[in-house]
């Protein structure tokens, strides 16, 4: 049976080793490991960033994602933005992400703070697309645009 629990500084290794593979996998990106560990222990020192959840079975951690807070003055509450995504490749399909995000869903419905999930996607990654949509996310909204330093 998968379960889900939060991160915390035991699963280090394995968020950081899944940071850069889901870099590589969808964004062709290589990042800096010592940053990108740097990064984690952040979170981890600091809940108020966000919170690393872990879906496992078996001892196994088959898949993560990040939490991270935005406050909504219009609707007076949180929303929590889904980040870092990643699932192994050997259980993909096999409704690892299905199990984590109703797991989120069940936490914010029975939240009085928060009030919804938002996640963004490289318009490139049709099958992640089509995943969140079955789950009843949509993209009527907002168009997500951005400038980064790096």
């Amino acid at each position: 049976m998968i379960t889900i629990r939060q991160g915390n500084v035991k699963d280090i290794g394995a968020i950081v080793a899944f940071q850069l593979k889901m870099a590589g996998e969808t964004e062709g990106l290589i990042l800096d490991k010592d940053t990108v560990a740097k990064g984690v222990q952040a979170v981890l020192n600091d809940q108020a960033k966000g919170r690393y959840y872990i879906a496992h079975q078996n001892n196994e951690i088959l898949g993560m994602f990040l939490t991270i807070p935005e406050w909504s003055d219009w609707r007076n509450g949180t929303v929590l933005w889904i980040h870092s995504l990643y699932v192994i490749p050997k259980e993909r399909e096999k409704g690892v992400f299905k199990k984590m995000f109703n797991f989120l869903k069940s936490m914010v419905e029975k939240s009085p703070e928060f009030i919804g999930l938002r996640l963004y996607v490289d318009k490139k990654n049709t099958s992640a697309r089509k995943v969140y949509e079955k789950l009843g996310m949509n993209k009527d909204h907002y168009l997500l645009y951005e400038w980064l330093k790096r």
